[in-house]
């Protein structure tokens, strides 16, 4: 009886996954092996993969280095909210959730209007006597992007995981003559591992098939691996490629995750979000 009521809580769930995830999978995968005009089956679309190479390279890059970054600025941030009261850490909390609020669309293009040419910094600078710095349309401009957007990704996951360290461990290794510094490195950090490899998994995994950042903060030179995607698709009229790509980037974000979950797994035995 139990089981067929597990069943039975469990149909949406099942038919959810079937039609928005398996189906879904399943189209990208026809496409990508088969022929654009024939519809036989073919490894071509793999095949011409090659010539993109440089252009995955690039969107891993970025999205390596904005989740350095993002770890860079985050856990000061999560570690700070961590060790505030109650309801002080609800506040601050609530303030990092605050701009997933607003629309990603009109979070990017408000970096459009800071950074053109004549844009509000630019403008800035120019009272104080500076000429005018080339800001949008570099990799920088798509990183800054992507930090920007994908922050609260990061710091979620770490005040989740440096919020439940044990207080007692760090008065523990205090009292064993430890420097705040030999604390942090030997017993919080290695405790708060779980937390660094969820929050860098949450920042790549989007912002490696991000392609809306790049058109607007970035040039001819920081196209990703998202932007010749949707060109596939819209302007290249080869959906075929473009899910072949898109296959090859699926498979590269499970990847990632695999070897997050793999070596994240915190003490409890759970398994990065």
């Amino acid at each position: 009886m139990k089981k067929n009521k597990s069943l039975l809580l469990s149909g949406p769930y099942v038919l959810w996954m079937l039609v928005f995830t398996l189906i879904p999978l399943g189209v990208v995968g026809y496409y990508a092996l088969t022929d654009p005009s024939t519809g036989v089956f073919t490894w071509g679309n793999l095949r011409d993969l090659s010539l993109f190479l440089p252009t995955l390279g690039s969107s891993v890059w970025y999205s390596l280095v904005s989740a350095l970054i993002c770890l860079v600025l985050g856990y000061p941030v999560a570690y700070y909210i961590a060790h505030r009261p109650p309801v002080t850490q609800k506040i601050l909390y609530m303030l990092v959730m605050l701009p997933m609020c607003m629309s990603f669309l009109l979070r990017t293009l408000a970096w459009v209007g800071l950074l053109e040419s004549n844009g509000i910094i630019n403008q800035f600078l120019n009272l104080l006597g500076i000429p005018s710095l080339e800001l949008i349309g570099t990799p920088g401009a798509v990183i800054l992007g992507m930090v920007y957007n994908y922050l609260p990704y990061m710091v979620l996951p770490l005040y989740a995981i440096i919020v439940k360290i044990d207080n007692r461990l760090i008065e523990a290794a205090e009292d064993l003559g430890c420097t705040p510094v030999q604390v942090f490195s030997k017993v919080v950090l290695p405790l708060s591992m779980p937390g660094i490899l969820s929050g860098i998994t949450m920042v790549f995994v989007p912002a490696v098939s991000t392609f809306y950042i790049s058109q607007k903060l970035g040039g001819t030179d920081t196209m990703l691996i998202g932007d010749v995607i949707e060109r596939q698709f819209k302007s290249a009229g080869n959906p075929n490629l473009g899910a072949a790509l898109s296959l090859v980037l699926m498979l590269l974000v499970f990847i990632c995750t695999g070897i997050m979950n793999r070596f994240g797994s915190d003490e409890e035995g759970g398994v990065v979000v």
